[in-house]
């Protein structure tokens, strides 16, 4: 019998090296709690869309090196309609590659939910969902004004503290952070605009994101560092 059309598609990059975060084995396999991996911490707001019904499909985009995290991802095979996409990092490179790779495989609105970082809210992705409905790009984000978290991260320049606010302006880890006073914890885009999702994580490019709906969240956390 086959998996029913996805309501949603998940984009997970798991590809990555992990240079920064410095262990032997992969950062989004870090141990928080027993039992309790990042990577569990990460698909919290996924797990919490299946659960309510919705058909999700993540489509993880991996290298032979993560072995161990496909190995992992067996346990949400019956809450998850899991696919997996392998990333040649020579032709399609970096987290702008690793989406191109998986965007074939996804249908519907599709949100790009990085493994190694957690955004609290369970409730958070269900929402941003709905923001794509009337904008076609919607994040979760938090409030962020340390200029080296920012010229790391997907900064954002929003108006507001709280709810749902319009983002004026996005950069992929800018060389000067001025003027940037949020991150995103997750892209959200409706199924016809999912085509420009690379460009969210292009430094290169102008980013799609100036003019969507950010969902404001206490807190995000990455994890690629072992301080995270």
């Amino acid at each position: 019998m086959s998996a029913p059309a996805p309501d949603v598609s998940v984009i997970l990059p798991c590809a990555g090296l992990g240079t920064r975060f410095g262990a032997p084995y992969a950062k989004e396999l870090h141990c928080l709690a027993p039992g309790i991996t990042v990577l569990d911490r990460s698909l919290e707001t996924v797990v919490d869309l299946a659960e309510s019904g919705a058909a999700v499909r993540v489509v993880v985009v991996f290298a032979p090196h993560k072995l161990d995290t496909v190995k992992y991802l067996a346990r949400y095979a019956g809450t998850l309609q899991l696919v997996f996409v392998y990333q040649d990092d020579d032709t399609e490179p970096g987290l702008d590659g690793a989406i191109r790779c998986a965007l074939p495989m996804t249908r519907g609105p599709v949100a790009l939910v990085l493994p190694d970082i957690f955004v609290s809210g369970a409730g958070s992705l269900r929402t941003v969902l709905r923001l794509t409905d009337a904008s076609a790009w919607g994040v979760v984000a938090a409030k962020e004004h340390d200029p080296v978290v920012l010229r790391q991260a997907g900064a954002l320049a929003v108006d507001g503290e709280d709810g749902v606010v319009t983002v004026e302006a996005a950069a992929e880890k800018p060389a000067d952070p001025a003027g940037f006073n949020a991150h995103w914890g997750i892209v959200a885009v409706h199924e016809d605009d999912a085509h420009r999702l690379p460009d969210v994580a292009r430094r290169d490019s102008n980013s799609p994101l100036a003019g969507a709906r950010a969902l404001m969240v206490e807190r995000i956390v990455n994890y690629n560092t072992t301080e995270g």
